[in-house]
């Protein structure tokens, strides 16, 4: 779990947000009735995750991709009490099958909602990229901690180990994140422009309202006495 830090002492500012690609513009209306499914294989509409509450949504690229498995790992260290306070779902969606959201929760810890779009309809109509760019306003996820080289190869060892062998998703369809809701409305938006370009955490989770600040670095902290 991530240690929460208050009061806020990191704040997302203008700065801050003018080192990243600038949001884009997302049209929910154009994707509300598109279909999602839970762990069971059951369906719903993609709007019944932000109609009553507003709601943190993450689209990742594969649940194979380290990046995005180390990303879902710092999300599930978010405690269930911190959304419930600020009255904020979190909910991660991949573009897999249905039936590899219960390994990958386990995988890494995520107790929060996972669904899938199997058909990347969503993904496809919000114009989520499905190609790699590398540039300057596209940061490195403070989140990836392996090397290019080593999340690979556990990727592909994952793959290879894995009860039903496939990549478990487009490998060429990046992610993104959305702030959404009560109903239609659209708080803010992410559209990742390679596998490192998450959104961080702390900044999502700021930005949709949550009062506390969460630590997700590794480092050894000095403690003063």
């Amino acid at each position: 779990m991530a240690e929460v830090v208050s009061p806020i002492t990191r704040q997302v500012t203008k700065g801050d947000e003018d080192t990243r690609s600038p949001p884009v513009v997302v049209r929910l209306q154009d994707v509300e009735e598109s279909l999602i499914y839970d762990r069971h294989g059951v369906s719903f509409p993609f709007k019944r995750l932000y109609q009553d509450r507003k709601s943190i949504i993450i689209f990742v690229r594969s649940f194979l991709c380290y990046s995005c498995k180390e990303y879902v790992d710092d999300l599930g260290k978010i405690p269930i009490e911190t959304l419930e306070d600020a009255d904020i779902r979190l909910i991660v969606i991949g573009q897999c099958a249905y039936h590899h959201i219960e390994p990958f929760c386990a995988l890494t810890g995520y107790p929060h909602e996972m669904y899938v779009d199997p058909q990347r309809c969503i993904y496809e109509k919000l114009g989520m990229k499905t190609e790699e760019r590398f540039t300057d306003c596209a940061k490195r996820s403070p989140h990836v901690k392996s090397s290019v080289f080593v999340g690979q190869m556990r990727s592909i060892w994952r793959a290879m180990t894995s009860p039903i062998f496939d990549f478990q998703g487009d490998l060429h369809q990046q992610g993104g994140a959305v702030i959404a809701g009560p109903g239609s409305q659209v708080h803010f938006s992410h559209f990742d422009m390679n596998r490192l370009d998450h959104m961080p955490i702390t900044w999502l989770l700021q930005l949709a309202g949550v009062q506390q600040t969460l630590d997700f670095s590794d480092k050894p902290k000095i403690i003063h006495v």
